[in-house]
């Protein structure tokens, strides 16, 4: 069965939602290809790095509200075995992070650059908008940092995501995590691993019964 994930590399409940997944895959023993789309939250440029908790206190109403945010979303995270250190993270737009993906995918290597990329954003503090901090850490999971900024800093793939990132508007995607089962089934937000698990059953009863007729 085919998954793929619509996420942000710097939506917390995409991290976790991802993590969550990852459980329910280790105790489901169907095949399944796991392919991650591009999504963005906020599309706008970013024009030079600031904290994340100014970017956000602007977006949500002062300091205080952004706070509460990080609070309760970090507590989510922990109870997953996820660090989450808002205090350190860095406003970025996350187009190139997604370019990065896809040339992480060619090479076998989609899940890992993609869980590296929400450790250095939630963790690190690392600027995921800077070409030279995504070459670092491309280099960190085994890709060739000079090939991988050779890449960003060329339009290679911008027009194809700036496509994949429209398909994702046209499905109907508006908020992420968005897995999608199979093709046709979506599952939206960061699901226990539970609710995940019942949901790839179902979908593999629904679409067996589809191939016995």
């Amino acid at each position: 069965m085919e998954i793929e994930i619509y996420a942000d590399v710097v939506c917390p409940w995409c991290y976790i939602g991802k993590r969550r997944l990852e459980e329910a895959l280790a105790s489901y023993d169907g095949e399944v290809t796991v392919r991650y789309r591009p999504f963005q939250l906020d599309p706008s440029p970013v024009a030079e790095p600031r904290p994340l908790v100014e970017a956000m206190a602007a977006k949500f109403g002062g300091p205080e509200q952004a706070r509460q945010m990080f609070a309760h979303v970090t507590g989510v995270a922990a109870g997953d075995g996820l660090r989450l250190d808002f205090d350190r993270a860095v406003a970025a737009n996350t187009f190139d992070a997604h370019r990065l993906v896809s040339y992480a995918a060619d090479h076998g290597r989609a899940a890992e650059m993609v869980e590296a990329l929400y450790q250095a954003y939630f963790t690190e503090g690392v600027d995921v908008g800077s070409h030279e901090a995504l070459a670092t850490v491309a280099g960190g999971i085994g890709l060739d940092a000079a090939d991988v900024r050779r890449f960003l800093d060329s339009d290679e793939r911008v027009a194809d995501i700036a496509a994949q990132l429209a398909a994702a508007r046209e499905l109907g995607v508006t908020s992420v995590p968005t897995f999608v089962l199979a093709g046709k089934y979506a599952v939206t937000g960061a699901q226990e691993a539970q609710t995940l698990l019942a949901a790839l059953a179902e979908v593999e009863q629904r679409e067996s019964g589809a191939h016995s007729h």
